[in-house]
């Protein structure tokens, strides 16, 4: 059956040039996940859309079609984000990489969705200190897509963290106490900086480098033999 959906909430995340005037677009929406809709005549000089499909911008988009590739029929540019410049604009690139190798097509996310605008949002004010800005990102990623175990519990005890305590993430268990034969390249964690990341309060540099030795774990099980360009270019400029 033919769908129609009318000014949805969405960013562009890709696009690639289809025939002479059209582009397909890889397009994170708030309801319907990630959509591939194929933007006829965008690439002509006076098209309308031609200056509003720009990544990092808040759009709300139209469609139609029952086929995988729908068919875009409306774009409106909703404003509020300067454009992204500099290490924000490759954080950008970075956080649209991991979309596009974590999240299937057509499969809503919507607490992903705001987690991503926002954090668009704070890299369009061209920050100095970009880590604080990732790490919510990636840590809400792998919870809404099912890549990370529970990060809110301890395992052993399913409540919550001391402060003092030393837990380690377990693959595909999730959190629990640290123990004297735990493999030595699981991250380790205190109580007080877990329960700091699931607050999303990264005013401690402490937090910020226990979540840092994380999310690179958990995103390395997944990612294996998969090269993320943008996250390699960050890391040899020391920005995340």
């Amino acid at each position: 059956m033919a769908t129609r959906v009318s000014d949805e909430p969405a960013f562009v995340l890709h696009s690639i040039p289809y025939k002479e005037t059209s582009l397909i677009l890889d397009v994170f929406t708030r309801s319907y996940g990630r959509m591939a809709l194929i933007a006829k005549g965008a690439k002509r000089p006076h098209s309308v859309l031609r200056p509003v499909l720009q990544r990092f911008q808040p759009l709300a988009v139209s469609w139609s079609g029952k086929s995988e590739l729908r068919t875009m029929t409306k774009a409106e540019w909703l404003g509020g984000v300067p454009p992204l410049v500099g290490d924000a604009l490759l954080c950008g690139f970075y956080l649209n990489e991991l979309l596009v190798k974590f999240t299937a097509r057509e499969d809503s996310h919507e607490d992903l969705y705001d987690e991503y605008s926002k954090t668009v949002h704070l890299l369009g004010q061209d920050p100095t200190d970009l880590e604080p800005i990732l790490r919510p990102f990636e840590i809400t990623l792998l919870k809404e897509t099912g890549f990370a175990a529970a990060l809110d519990r301890c395992i052993d005890s399913y409540d919550g963290f001391e402060d003092d305590e030393h837990y380690v993430y377990q693959p595909e268990r999730g959190i629990r106490k640290l123990q004297a034969d735990d493999p030595g390249h699981w991250p380790v964690m205190t109580g007080k900086h877990l329960r700091c990341m699931n607050a999303q309060d990264y005013s401690d540099r402490d937090t910020l480098t226990q979540s840092k030795s994380l999310t690179r774990f958990i995103l390395g099980l997944h990612l294996q033999d998969q090269a993320m360009m943008t996250r390699q270019i960050l890391i040899d400029l020391k920005k995340i």
